[in-house]
Parts: structure tokens; C-alpha cells; sequence
């Protein structure tokens, strides 16, 4: 096969394999947001109908052909379709050592678990959804043996979220986080844990609540016209390409900060999306470059822009116009107080900067446990617990709260939690970077986000999956990734909070 007609072989075999990313994408939004919950078996055949189509598109020995033909000659490409071909082989000969079977079966499964860790989570019945992760754990420890005869075990899963960072990195990486941030954790406790304020604790009706959503979104400047908003168990963000990108919230009528934050959050990875290069729509290239670099621009947005004062002093108006009475005498410094309150809980999506970091640690650390066969699923949620009680000092009343806050297992995206704490990390880096060329606090001050989205499109978003991410953010901030620049900012920022 020549060059020419590999090409062409390429373009006709990632054609359909878009359509099938449409149909995979529309059912997992479907399934998470509207679809009734006994629908799942039924819906599973089908789902493995379309992953057999998938895997027989992707392995078969022309298209594989065509690939080692494009990958011998990558010298001759464009910069964009040179990369993409080396990912694409490298996650070929992954997805071939696969027998097609077994990757069909696992497929219905992670369709059928869903739901089941969903009814687990709400009923706190964590014996109901442990034979789902059981299945789900013995299929990644064995792909992750067999895929990559370079790379096994964790250090694959983890290379598949996150190119070029295994456990050395990430050993090295949490250490660091460990030795810096337990002091500093024990030196704002030392002061004594503030308790929530008492404004907080009003209820606030749901539907005020998503009216500010609704107002947020015109400051991310999340376009109407190409994006949605839905509720789900868990929020997330998914996309088809940068016309049509969906966020999901969960909305608490006692707990009203939290869906604030994550409509931030995750219209930050909508904004990634929807700012990739257009000239990228046609290829295998759109989307994020990385999980850790995606998780960069929502924490970007959640916690330096949605968590500062001057972001407050802007739009704690609006806020108190929607709610006039829990809201009256609430200032922006108090808000700006109160959403930074340092406090060791449960909840990883409801942490604090602070131990944000060490709920992941936390989960980091069970999963090198589960893939190395030192620990058993049926002795997950006791050793959740311990080490709960470990970094954090809080006690665990139940499995809900616990080890079934989180949906990633279920989904079977282990090696997927330590890029929450990297992608942190990338984005203080980018934020100091930021500052050499924007007024930060005046860009946060306008009604809008745009000046600081328009940074990123420039420096992150355009390039999509064109490039590796330790790339991007080298050409972003002009050095190699430094996470002190992350835990700088936290100290800055928590000294002066809590007069250190």
C-alpha cells in the first residue's frame, strides 16, 4: 500500500468512526440525563452491537495497514496528522491485543453498571454494586497486562489518561503534594475549622438556582445556540465535536454553593472544547489534548477565577438579586470567605483547594492497591475509610458518602483520578504565566470572561489533541512543568486567608 492510497483508507475508516463517536456519545448522554433507569439491559446488546462495529473498524488489516504505512512515512506529514497517526497506532495495537469478545462483553457491562453503582450510591448499598467493579477490575487489570508490551499495569491506565506520566511521575508528583500541603493543612487547623456560615445553610430553591446557572453561562461565555445544560447524578461534561458540547449539574436545595461550582467547573471544560481550531473539525485531532489538561481549564475556572474576590465583587450582585432574602446581608468579602473555608470533609467534589489534592492522593493510592492485587474489592470501602481518617482526619458514616461518591469506577476509568490534582497543578502554571500578559483581576472584573478565555483559546484550546500536553504547556507558560508554581498558590493565597 502506498502512501496515497493509505490516506485514503485513513480518512474513509475515521469517517465512520466519527459516526459511531455520535452514536456513543448521544447514548451516554442519554443514559446519564433522561433514560429510564430499566432501560439499561435492554440497551446493552446494542451498545455491544456498536462496539463490535468499533473494534472491527479500528482493527481491521487494512485500516491497520494503512497506518504503518502513514506511521513509516509521519516525517512527510503535516505536524497535526503526524501526531495523530502515532496515538492512533499506539492505541491500535493496544485495542488489537484485545480479543474481540472480550472487549464486546466489557462494553455491555460498563452499559449495565452504570445504573446499578447509581441505585448503590442513592441506597448506600455498596454490596449491590461490588460484583459490577469486581467484573470491571479483573478486565482492567488483565488489558492492562496485555495491551502494551512496553507499558503494563497501572502505568498504562495511567498513560492512557495522561501520555508520558506513570507512577514515578505521579509518586513524585503526590510526595511533593504530601510533604507541603499536610503542614499547611495542619496550620490553618491550628487555627481553628471556621464552621460553614449560617447564610449557607437556608434552603435555596432549585430553580432560582439554575436562573443563576443560566447567568453564568453568559460570563463563561458558554454560547446557547451550540452548547446544553441538563442534570445528572454526577456532573460531567461531554461534546461532539465544537458545536455541540452538554454539561450536566446536580442541584442541592441545602447546598447551594455546590452547584455554583460545578456549573464553573465544567463550563470550563466546555470553553476548551468549544475554542479547538476549527481547521481541526475534519480530523481525529478535536477535543482536549489530555484528561490532566482538560481538568487544568475547569479547576482553572473553578477555583482561581470562581473562587477570587474580584470575580465576586462583580457578580455577587446578580446572585443576591435571585436570592433577596438568604442573600441580604452577604458581601462579596463574605462570600469570598466563605467558598475558600478551609475544612477536612467527605466530599472530593466539594473540597477545598487545600485538600482537594489529598482526596485524590487518597484514590491514587487505592488504585495501585486494586491493579497490583494487593487489595480486594470487598475490602475497598474499609480501606477508603482508614485512609479518610488517615490524611483527613474525618470519619466516614457510610458508603455513600465514601467509597460510592465517585463515578469513575463504575465507568472503569481507573488511572483517571490523579489527573484532578495534575490538571490543578497545570493551571496555577498557567495563571502565573497569565499575569505576564493580562491584568488578571481586571480581566475577572468585566462582565464577562472573555479576555481570559480568549488567552487560552490562543495558548491551550486551539491546538486540541494536535500536540502532547507536556508540549502545550511548555509553548503556554514557557517552561517545563514545575508544580511549585501550584503550591505557591496555595500558600499565598491560605496565608493571607488565615493570617499564617
Amino acid at each position: 500500500m502506498n502512501v496515497e492510497k493509505a490516506l485514503e483508507v485513513y480518512q474513509f475508516t475515521n469517517r465512520r468512526m466519527k459516526a459511531l463517536h455520535l452514536a456513543f456519545f448521544l447514548e451516554g448522554w442519554d443514559r446519564e440525563t433522561l433514560a429510564p433507569r430499566i432501560s439499561a439491559e435492554a440497551r446493552a446488546a446494542e451498545i455491544g452491537t456498536l462496539s463490535e462495529m468499533s473494534y472491527e473498524l479500528t482493527t481491521s488489516p487494512e485500516y491497520l495497514e494503512a497506518i504503518e504505512v502513514l506511521y513509516a512515512h509521519r516525517e512527510e506529514l503535516s505536524a497535526v496528522l503526524a501526531h495523530e497517526v502515532i496515538e492512533l497506532k499506539k492505541r491500535g495495537d493496544r485495542l488489537a491485543r484485545i480479543p474481540q469478545d472480550k472487549y464486546v462483553a466489557y462494553s455491555e457491562l460498563s452499559a449495565r453498571a452504570f445504573p446499578v453503582y447509581v441505585d448503590a450510591k442513592r441506597g448506600n448499598n455498596w454490596a449491590a454494586f461490588a460484583p459490577m467493579l469486581e467484573q470491571i477490575l479483573a478486565f482492567q487489570k488483565e488489558y492492562s497486562q496485555i495491551a502494551d508490551p512496553d507499558l503494563v499495569g497501572y502505568d498504562l491506565l495511567l498513560d492512557e489518561y495522561e501520555p508520558e506520566y506513570g507512577q514515578k511521575e505521579y509518586d513524585e508528583f503526590f510526595d511533593l503534594i504530601k510533604r507541603e500541603l499536610v503542614p499547611l493543612v495542619a496550620k490553618i487547623r491550628a487555627k481553628g475549622e471556621r464552621a460553614p456560615a449560617a447564610w449557607t445553610k437556608q434552603r435555596f430553591p432549585i430553580d432560582k438556582q439554575k436562573h443563576f446557572a443560566e447567568y453564568l453561562r453568559t460570563v463563561m461565555c458558554f454560547n446557547p445556540a451550540c452548547t446544553v445544560m441538563a442534570e445528572s447524578e454526577h456532573p460531567f461534561t461531554s461534546n461532539f465535536g465544537r458545536k455541540d458540547v452538554r454539561i450536566t449539574n446536580h442541584f442541592h436545595e441545602d447546598d447551594f454553593l455546590s452547584a455554583i461550582f460545578s456549573a464553573i467547573h465544567e463550563m470550563g471544560h466546555g470553553m476548551y472544547e468549544r475554542q479547538v481550531s476549527a481547521e481541526l473539525d475534519n480530523t481525529m485531532s478535536g477535543g482536549g489534548a489530555s484528561m490532566a489538561m482538560h481538568e487544568s481549564q475547569s479547576r482553572f475556572f473553578e477555583n482561581m477565577i470562581g473562587r477570587s474576590l474580584a470575580f465576586w465583587q462583580t457578580h455577587m450582585g446578580a446572585l443576591k438579586e435571585i436570592f433577596p432574602e438568604q442573600l441580604a446581608d452577604v458581601s462579596a468579602e463574605d462570600m469570598y470567605r466563605e467558598i475558600n473555608r478551609v475544612e477536612c470533609s467527605l466530599i472530593r467534589t466539594e473540597a477545598d483547594e487545600v485538600t482537594y489534592p489529598l482526596h485524590v492522593l487518597i484514590r491514587y493510592e487505592l488504585e495501585k492497591e486494586l491493579l497490583s492485587g494487593r487489595l480486594a474489592v470487598a475490602d475497598l470501602p474499609a480501606a477508603w475509610n482508614a485512609k479518610y481518617k488517615e490524611y483527613l482526619g474525618v470519619d466516614v458514616p457510610n458508603d455513600s458518602k465514601g467509597v460510592l461518591q465517585d463515578v469513575h469506577w463504575a465507568h472503569g476509568s481507573f488511572g483517571y483520578f490523579p489527573t484532578y490534582a495534575l490538571g490543578s497543578a497545570y493551571a496555577a502554571q498557567m495563571y502565573a504565566a497569565m499575569g505576564k500578559d493580562l491584568d488578571i483581576e481586571t480581566a475577572m472584573r468585566q462582565p464577562t470572561l472573555k479576555a481570559i478565555g480568549g488567552w487560552l483559546a490562543a495558548k491551550v484550546h486551539t491546538y486540541g489533541a494536535s500536540r502532547y500536553p507536556k508540549q502545550i504547556l511548555r509553548e503556554a507558560t514557557g517552561e517545563d512543568f514545575d508544580p511549585h508554581y501550584f503550591l505557591d498558590y496555595l500558600k499565598k493565597k491560605y496565608t493571607a486567608l488565615y493570617n499564617l
